[in-house]
């Protein structure tokens, strides 16, 4: 059973946006904190941002700070990911996941993503 749904990928150009979602209704009921994660050709998967499902806490990896936002909608059991001044580094596979709260540890399974590619 798919645990959740991840779209709105896409093609940019340096400095574009895109706005991720993650329909995660299975999700938001067995876990409290969901995170974004992304895995780039040839490098291990890192998370970048996380929220709390209940008090609407966030925290971002360094990399993405300060130009990803992470928001939730809870009547539509959806996590959103809006990416800002996209740079060809942030060309990567993105995932949403449950995770442990105030970690990047996932604790569940990943779905299939949503691809992110960015051009210079």
């Amino acid at each position: 059973v798919q645990a959740q749904v991840e779209s709105g990928g896409g093609s940019v150009q340096d400095g574009g946006s895109l706005t991720l979602s993650c329909e995660a209704s299975e999700l938001r009921s067995s876990h409290n904190c969901i995170g974004w994660f992304r895995q780039a050709p040839g490098k291990g998967r890192e998370g970048v941002a996380r929220i709390h499902k209940g008090t609407g806490s966030t925290a971002y990896a360094d990399a993405v700070k300060g130009r990803f936002f992470i928001s939730q909608e809870k009547a539509k059991n959806t996590v959103y990911l809006q990416l800002n001044s996209l740079r060809p580094e942030d060309t990567a596979m993105y995932y949403c996941a449950g995770i442990i709260c105030g970690s990047w540890v996932s604790s569940s399974r990943f779905g299939q993503g949503t691809q992110v590619t960015v051009s210079s």
